[in-house]
């Protein structure tokens, strides 16, 4: 067995794990954030808020589509697609709640929080309640 076909299975064993695949789609989703985000600064001359709005939006419909297609395994439905909206709306009001009640500790400190925890706890809401396999 050459190295190439090794290295191949390596991944695709660490590809069943759902959290790994939740949090590549929040990676390629962070970066089309900003990619949008910063194109129509930069070619629309947009502010930012608007770019980030427009950059969120676009992100969030990708990261709706791949995760319930590619992660939890479930059609598409306005119903998911609302409370797929409310846990990410929620991690960000947490990620500005942690700013704000450590307000005191080092900024990277504060990254590390927002950064490892968030992902853990909307990865677990949308897997306990967005995507929750319904009692057929």
């Amino acid at each position: 067995m050459n190295i190439i076909h090794k290295m191949y299975n390596i991944i695709a064993k660490i590809f069943t794990y759902k959290i790994i695949r939740y949090g590549v789609v929040g990676v390629i989703s962070t970066f089309i954030h900003f990619l949008v985000a910063f194109s129509y600064i930069y070619f629309m001359n947009s502010s930012v808020l608007q770019s980030n709005m427009i950059g969120f939006l676009i992100a969030y419909i990708f990261s709706y589509l791949m995760q319930s297609k590619h992660v939890f395994n479930h059609k598409i439905n306005i119903e998911r697609a609302i409370k797929y909206f409310i846990v990410q709306l929620s991690s960000l009001l947490l990620s500005i709640g942690f700013s704000t009640i450590f307000y005191t500790y080092n900024s990277y400190i504060k990254t590390i929080i927002v950064v490892g925890l968030l992902p853990l706890f909307t990865f677990t809401i949308h897997k306990l309640w967005t995507f929750k396999a319904s009692k057929s």
